[in-house]
């Protein structure tokens, strides 16, 4: 029997039992669809996080009162009993890091932001020091940033996101316009350049003005954010790390020996740890998904060992004009992977189109990966024909004058 014949014969074996067809894809369909719609989402998220964690460039060290990332409540409780990180530290690592290329600090709060009868509850208002916007890869699409002059006097300008931009200041040149962050004026000097929006937030909602300036009026009595860019990667990395866990020990008193009161880390921590996150994640959605696409192999098993019974006497009569076992055997194999590989087709639309609704709803990132449409697919293809082997043999070994002799 040629193959496509064989193929033309199991679409219409699909076609006449719909109903039937459908509820056997059923379990194939969610397994492909669950597996195609996590590997979106994952790897939308690793993309869009390493492009947020490397704005701030490989090369750049962080030091804070906690680490990036912890697993445990305990963790975060031994942590918080720390010192916090003060500008008097970020001063010192400005002042004794021969090594480091630049040096910046940041706090964060949440506060008001008010302009004529426009206002906001909902802010981030970020105190920044004159080198942050460098560091942090931000392009500012229009006026400028901090100088040090006012960093160092604790100027009242502001650099603000494009949604102040857009929903506060209104039409017109947005530079010298005055507002009050939390009751303190600001002048606008510089607009960053929009990010857009993640699981629903925005990330363009946001007032930075210098660090002094914050600490004057919201007090030093929270812990900072140190940034060093260490200006190259491998070994300058780990000179700069170095130096700078020396500079924080000295200042801490600690004896050689004690653990760091303080922590040190860089982009690829953090990456890494995500990775291994989402990975594991992935793997026991992939896991889930395996049950699922069994169960369905186990429906298609069944359905086409139905598919046999019903057609004995076709069978025989296919054999009693010339049809060989090979036929047979093919012609069955040809339609349970037919039957898995539309379930497969239609699990990867599946997957996709809910990976895409989930992305509309609350933004959250996606990106289709090729390989895992065409791995769906292999599955797909792999668990009709693993599955379709038995039925397919049985019907191949049915003895012609039987099969002949069966009731239509």
């Amino acid at each position: 029997m040629q193959f496509a014949e064989a193929f033309k014969l199991a679409l219409q074996s699909l076609w006449a039992n719909k109903m039937r067809s459908i509820l056997t894809l059923l379990g194939v369909v969610i397994g492909v669809a669950a597996v195609i719609m996590v590997v979106t989402l994952t790897n939308g998220a690793k993309d869009f996080v390493t492009s947020k964690v490397n704005a701030y460039g490989a090369d750049v060290v962080t030091i804070s009162k906690m680490p990036q990332t912890f697993i445990t409540l305990e963790e975060y409780l031994a942590f918080q009993k720390r010192r916090d990180v003060t500008y008097d530290d970020y001063r010192a690592v400005l002042d004794e890091c021969r090594t480091c290329a630049s040096v910046g600090a940041r706090r964060t709060s949440t506060g008001k932001v008010v302009y004529g009868r426009n206002s906001t509850t909902d802010t981030e208002v970020r105190g920044w020091t004159w080198t942050m916007p460098a560091i942090s890869n931000l392009n500012i699409v229009l006026g400028r940033g901090f100088t040090e002059i006012e960093d160092q006097h604790s100027a009242h300008v502001a650099i603000v996101g494009a949604d102040i931009v857009d929903n506060m200041l209104g039409p017109g040149d947005p530079l010298r316009k005055e507002i009050r962050v939390d009751g303190a004026p600001y002048t606008v000097i510089g607009v960053g350049e929009a990010q857009g929006k993640m699981l629903g937030r925005s990330m363009d909602n946001w007032v930075a003005i210098p660090l002094t300036t914050f600490l004057a009026q919201y007090g030093a009595h929270d812990s900072l954010d140190i940034y060093v860019n260490a200006g190259g990667g491998g070994l300058v990395m780990e000179n700069v790390e170095d130096q700078l866990r020396t500079i924080m020990r000295a200042r801490r008193h600690l004896r050689p020996g004690q653990p760091d009161a303080f922590s040190i880390d860089t982009s690829s921590t953090f990456q890494n740890l995500l990775g291994n996150i989402l990975n594991n994640f992935g793997a026991v959605v992939a896991a889930i998904a395996g049950i699922s696409l069994v169960v369905g192999g186990i429906v298609i098993m069944n359905i086409m060992l139905v598919s046999v019974t019903e057609r004995t006497r076709e069978i025989g009569v296919r054999k009693a004009l010339g049809a060989r076992r090979s036929d047979i055997l093919l012609q069955f194999l040809i339609e349970s992977a037919t039957m898995s590989l539309a379930g497969g087709v239609i699990g990867v639309a599946a997957g996709i189109g809910a990976a895409k609704v989930i992305t509309l709803l609350i933004a959250f990132p996606s990106e289709v990966a090729l390989w895992s449409v065409l791995v769906g697919l292999f599955v797909a293809l792999a668990v009709g024909v693993f599955f379709g082997v038995y039925p397919a043999s049985k019907a191949a070994r049915l003895d012609p004058i039987t099969a002949l002799r069966a009731e239509m």
